[in-house]
């Protein structure tokens, strides 16, 4: 095989790998946000109420008797986002302050909390999702899928 053709092929098989490292590291990092802490005394009001605005998107939560109905995400320009449901036994978003890991395993473990996260992908591709324990859910883990930890 000649010089040139060699090189044409391992310029060739190095662009593929290296094309498909890209397409591998894309998708952006979740980050976990106490949607619990966030709408605080706003759960014993009925209505739309909003959490927090990053950027472009408004994340707004729907109260119903003291109970979370849903969560809407408004982008400024692309309207509203869509949605999805996870549940997990895991806590992945800590309220403030200062927690002791031994105390919080032991706690899931034996009490089987659940949690319910509401997420969206912002303008980054990053997945903002927002944790709640599972009894300030109306509708539960109703259409809720597992969330498996990506990193």
């Amino acid at each position: 095989m000649n010089p040139t053709r060699r090189l044409l092929t391992t310029s060739i098989a190095l662009s593929s790998v290296l094309g498909l490292f890209d397409v591998a590291s894309a998708k952006g990092k979740p980050h976990h946000n106490n949607g619990a802490r966030l709408l605080g005394d706003k759960i014993k009001t009925n209505g739309r109420h909003v959490l927090e605005k990053k950027g472009p998107h408004t994340v707004s939560i729907d109260v119903t008797d003291g109970k979370i109905a849903g969560m809407h995400v408004k982008h400024d320009k692309k309207g509203e986002l869509p949605v999805k449901k996870y549940k997990t036994k895991k806590k992945m978003a800590q309220a403030e302050g200062l927690h002791y890991a031994s105390y919080i395993q032991v706690q899931d473990r034996y009490m089987g909390t659940t949690y319910i996260g509401y997420a969206y992908y912002d303008d980054y591709g990053d997945e903002q999702i927002y944790w709640y324990p599972y009894d300030m859910i109306l509708d539960g883990d109703t259409g809720a899928i597992e969330y498996v930890a990506a990193y």
